[in-house]
């Protein structure tokens, strides 16, 4: 069975070691099928895979070091001599540490190889190249965009209006990308001999002197002096947009790169921080879904402006549809195995076999060394996986059997067998192009975008799995996985995903082995910033509404004026006149005995004081503290959940108008 590695293109069906190293006679070269392994076998620090022709020949690629074929006689069930030693070496990724890497692959493709026959009838997923314009096409229309190029959609004002103030609000790099995709688009569709399109100069006309946007002047006015670049390198500015930032790097400071290595060890990695935000943090799930549509649609822009600053040309592929599992748990798509469990506990974010997994090794301990490395018997992990499959839900399956080898390779087959891949085909070619780009900052801001740009039910499993990695890291001391040797080891599990089939060069996955292991490495090291909504992103959020606001507003003072004014009109509603002034807000908890309370701001007053002083005057609430947050509902936001150490004076006088609500958080 095929696995790919990149969007554009990976054929992987057997790993090939190197000869100099396996040449000792009588040494077995087979499928490895369990955990057993001889001590003096030699290590391997590099190898390849043999890449797949057609179904019936399965030529090898020579290196330099000569060729050996692996799993040769998949059906024969003999266990080969494994070539792993360990080594607490982190001098680099592609040393020793990359033979984890390789012996995982060894691992898949044995167990694909044995499943053969089963695997045989299903329908397996193809990536369709897109057409000649059609990546523009589709990158607009994912974009909101569609009707800036297909003018036979039904007219529809409020989603004109959308369009006008999601355009308004871009940065310089921003419209760029948008224009130069319209661009292309028009020239594709003119040679088709379509529709007129609107020329791309009325559309974005150059702004005026003295009026770029806000974003690129704060950029721009105070670079980082030769002494602080080093420290300035290791702060995330969020504030101002990453293509803003990078298009200023480039323009200013073209030999200051701080060009950390891929491969670089554990403890070399930048200790990356965000710029402490009196407004708060916004995290992944701290917005409603209508501004976390805007924000993906928004990510998508910075995401492609990003990477055009690089001249980084991303290839979104698409996968065609194909029929799938409609029930079980392994094979199945996250979306429906969420909506079968959302049946049982309604909000439920991560599919409840994923979580009991990760619950399952965590209960166990995480000291057992070599935990995510050593491989158990396929025939062990097979027969596993058909009793969770017929037992998990009736709670039947004997979870205090499982040994915590077992339960990590079952959660690694979850991950693989899933029939779309964790991080999309959509966006698996740009996760992998997160390495082109120059600095270890872009290569992050990068992985930020994706995320949000991931859909709910990947961001959430991700995040899930990324929080449990690091706490596997955490205990590296006796279970030997360091970041670097959990990186290698799930890599392949993300990145080489069922069902699809494609070609590559020998030197091409031996640079993709490396690079989607730091990709794995940055999104387990780096998981606190990257799922958070960058404060650039959210002001846009904000611009937008207060223009769709300020539209409403518009027409419902034309409502007014058309109306006859009574004399009997009620007054409006008076505040107490210590709430008129801008000293105070009222804080409302519909859900608690005390509804309501009048609390006077002041320069340190934060969210997680606002809601100990409502819980010190009402002791009747049943919820615990913890459980509690306080939202910011109205005014240029929908609805957004805060962080404790939000500064409520600043927030108010960025968002006057809104509402203050204590309420469980969701």
């Amino acid at each position: 069975m095929s696995r790919q590695q990149e969007a554009q293109g990976v054929v992987l069906t057997g790993y090939h070691s190197n000869a100099e190293l396996l040449s000792q006679p009588g040494l077995a070269v087979g499928c490895p099928t369990g955990p057993e392994h001889d001590p003096q076998a030699p290590s391997r620090r590099t190898g390849h895979y043999s890449v797949q022709q057609n179904r019936n020949a399965t030529p090898t690629v020579e290196n330099q070091r000569g060729r050996v074929s692996v799993c040769s006689d998949p059906g024969s069930g003999s266990p080969a001599p494994s070539s792993c030693q360990r080594c607490n070496s982190q001098d680099s990724l592609d040393e020793l540490e990359m033979d984890d890497y390789w012996k995982e692959v060894e691992n898949i493709t044995c167990s694909a190889e044995k499943a053969g026959n089963e695997a045989a009838n299903e329908e397996e997923e193809q990536l369709k190249p897109p057409d000649e314009g059609e990546q523009e096409e589709a990158w607009l229309m994912e974009a909101g965009l569609a009707r800036l190029f297909d003018g036979s959609l039904a007219a529809d004002q409020e989603q004109e209006e959308d369009n006008a103030a999601f355009l308004s609000t871009l940065t310089r790099a921003q419209a760029a990308a948008v224009e130069r995709r319209l661009t292309t688009l028009q020239q594709t569709l003119r040679r088709r001999n379509r529709q007129q399109l609107p020329d791309v100069r009325d559309i974005f006309r150059p702004p005026e002197k003295n009026k770029e946007p806000r974003e690129v002047q704060e950029c721009s006015e105070s670079p980082p002096n030769d002494a602080s670049s080093a420290e300035a390198e290791t702060v995330m500015n969020v504030d101002v947009a990453f293509s803003e930032q990078a298009l200023t790097y480039r323009e200013e400071r073209p030999l200051l790169a701080v060009q950390t290595s891929p491969n670089s060890p554990d403890d070399k990695l930048p200790n990356f921080k965000l710029l402490k935000d009196k407004t708060g943090q916004t995290r992944v799930g701290h917005l409603s879904s209508p501004d976390m549509k805007k924000v993906r649609r928004l990510a998508l822009v910075e995401m492609t402006a990003l990477f055009d600053t690089a001249a980084i040309d991303l290839k979104q592929q698409k996968a065609v549809k194909l029929k799938t599992k409609e029930s079980g748990l392994f094979g199945v798509p996250l979306v429906t195995l969420l909506d079968q469990d959302q049946r049982r506990a309604p909000g439920t974010k991560v599919p409840f076999i994923l979580h009991r997994l990760i619950s399952h090794i965590e209960e166990e301990g995480l000291d057992t060394e070599g935990l995510l490395r050593i491989s158990g018997a396929a025939t062990r992990v097979k027969s596993l996986c058909l009793e969770l499959e017929s037992r998990f839900y009736d709670g039947t399956f004997p979870w205090q059997q499982l040994k915590q080898h077992d339960a990590a390779n079952l959660l690694k087959l979850f991950i693989r067998e899933l029939p779309h891949p964790l991080l999309t085909v959509e966006y698996l070619n740009a996760f992998v192009s997160v390495n082109k780009l120059p600095t270890k900052k872009q290569q992050l801001q990068a992985l930020n975008l994706l995320v949000l740009l991931l859909p709910e039910a990947n961001r959430d499993s991700l995040k899930a799995l990324t929080e449990f990695f690091h706490r596997v890291t955490e205990h590296q001391a006796k279970n030997k996985m360091t970041l670097n040797n959990v990186s290698v080891v799930m890599a392949p599990n993300i990145f080489m995903f069922k069902g699809c089939r494609s070609k590559v060069t020998e030197q091409q996955e031996l640079s993709m082995a490396t690079g989607t292991a730091n990709i794995v490495r940055l999104l387990i090291r780096y998981q606190n910033l990257l799922w958070t909504v960058p404060k650039f992103i959210l002001t846009q959020v904000r611009q937008q509404n207060t223009e769709s606001q300020r539209k409403q507003n518009k027409e419902r003072a034309m409502r007014k004026l058309l109306k006859k004014i009574t004399a009997d009109k009620l007054p409006d509603r008076v505040l107490p006149e210590q709430e008129t002034s801008q000293g105070f807000i009222r804080v409302h908890a519909p859900q608690l005995s005390k509804v309501s309370m009048a609390l006077q701001l002041t320069e340190d007053l934060q969210a997680s004081d606002v809601l100990t002083r409502f819980l010190s005057q009402d002791s009747s609430v049943a919820a615990k503290r913890e459980d509690l947050r306080l939202y910011e509902i109205g005014g240029n936001i929908k609805e957004r959940c805060l962080d404790g150490e939000t500064f409520m004076k600043d927030l108010f006088q960025l968002n006057p108008a809104a509402e203050w609500v204590i309420k469980a958080a969701q």
